[in-house]
């Protein structure tokens, strides 16, 4: 998954000076989260590791029951990993067809200190807020 756009100067960082989602910035975002997936595929490994050796370590009863909270609480992160990978990839995706950093709901742009601060992101703030803020109606009408 190296489909890199350009070269970026040394020290860049992403500024609202330049054109919105050029060469550069784009680079930049791809870079971000291709080390961010890195980090976090990383983790599951570890996770997963420690799951082999606590299932084989317990023979007292007490012991087991904790190391099987410890094991579901494990689980829970990994899908929460796996989601975020998820989601590391279709932003990767979207660099590469050239619709990252645009808003899924308005198609306008995204800050970038919203993207610096949350890569992933597919919605603008307002957007998200306007999402939250529905939801929160939602489960208040089913409560």
């Amino acid at each position: 998954m190296d489909d890199k756009i350009c070269e970026l100067p040394k020290g860049y960082k992403p500024s609202e000076d330049e054109e919105f989602m050029n060469d550069f910035q784009r680079e930049y975002f791809r870079r971000k989260l291709i080390k961010w997936r890195e980090a976090v595929a990383s983790g599951t490994e570890e996770v997963m590791k420690y799951l082999r050796e606590e299932g084989k370590t317990c023979t007292d009863i007490a012991d087991r029951a904790s190391t099987e909270t410890d094991i579901s609480y494990e689980l829970k992160s990994k899908e929460r990993i796996r989601k975020l990978i998820g989601k590391i990839d279709e932003a990767l995706l979207k660099i590469k067809s050239g619709a990252y950093g645009y808003c899924e709901e308005t198609g306008d742009p995204i800050s970038l200190k919203r993207l610096e601060a949350r890569p992933v992101a597919m919605l603008s703030i307002e957007a998200q807020e306007r999402h939250e803020r529905l939801e929160r109606i939602r489960k208040d009408e089913q409560s």
